[in-house]
């Protein structure tokens, strides 16, 4: 069991904070700071809701956002990620703390100074990672109502991503990459197929989902089998959607860097060819 040791308190929910091995961590948590002096005991079963920032890159970029936080605004943003933490139950990532924090005050800033972004990647979010989208939505709800403040729709989208990062522990920013992935590949599949699909339709949710779990497995090097008949059929029964599968497949390696198995053309090939009979 650690303790942790008092240095000083930035506020009432931030503490610097020496562990066991006299190494400096932040301590986050509601109220944790509040009536604490220097050299105060923190034992770490006492601190229900603690979250530890231990990444020294991590902590100077937390401690550099604390001055443009007032108390109700990283009250908040505490509470959300708890909301994340309870509704994923993972325990989430240094980085995906710090992060948040930061995305939530630049969105919050921007919306005051009445500079909100908007998302162009909802729908695609929100078919992509739907339990993510859930709990984002959760989030900006709560946002909203404790901060008296009405972050738009899109929010929930980029909200859904940094959950999507902390359940998986990938930076946002590759997360980003894959679906800017995804997208592009769609673009293709409908100019090579001269089709236009429907992006509120099930067949582009589908299709989403497909391509998501096809870049997971290729990243997480699993091996999809396939018996080689099948492979043949297709191939000469669906020459076309056969040919651009491999096509989508070439952009996969060379972007993920990894290679990606026969099995996941046949699987593609059947899925575009679904579009094609739709």
């Amino acid at each position: 069991m650690n303790d942790y040791k008092v240095v000083k308190a930035l506020n009432n929910n931030v503490l610097i904070a020496l562990d066991d091995n006299q190494r400096e961590v932040v301590l986050i948590g509601k109220g944790i700071g509040f009536n604490k002096s220097k050299d105060s005991i923190i034992p770490e079963n006492t601190v229900e809701k603690l979250f530890v920032l231990r990444n020294e890159k991590a902590q100077e970029h937390y401690k550099s956002l604390i001055p443009d936080l007032d108390e109700n605004t990283l009250n908040t943003i505490i509470s959300s990620i708890e909301i994340i933490r309870r509704r994923t139950r993972t325990i989430l990532s240094e980085k995906v703390h710090v992060a948040l924090t930061d995305h939530i005050l630049f969105a919050t800033t921007r919306l005051l100074n009445g500079m909100a972004i908007k998302n162009p990647f909802l729908t695609e979010t929100k078919a992509l990672y739907p339990f993510e989208y859930e709990v984002a939505a959760e989030v900006v709800e709560f946002i909203n109502h404790s901060m008296q403040i009405d972050l738009p729709e899109g929010e929930i989208g980029f909200i859904a991503l940094h959950v999507h990062s902390a359940i998986t522990d990938k930076a946002v920013s590759d997360v980003n990459r894959y679906s800017k992935l995804i997208i592009q590949l769609i673009e293709m599949i409908e100019v090579q197929l001269r089709v236009t699909i429907d992006r509120e339709g099930m067949e582009y949710a589908r299709l989403l989902r497909h391509l998501r779990y096809t870049i997971e497995r290729v990243l997480n090097d699993e091996i999809v089998q396939e018996p080689e008949k099948i492979a043949s059929l297709l191939k000469s029964e669906y020459p076309t959607c056969y040919n651009l599968s491999w096509k989508i497949i070439k952009i996969m390696q060379q972007t993920l860097k990894k290679p990606v198995y026969e099995a996941e053309a046949v699987y593609l090939t059947m899925h575009l060819q679904r579009l094609i009979t739709k």
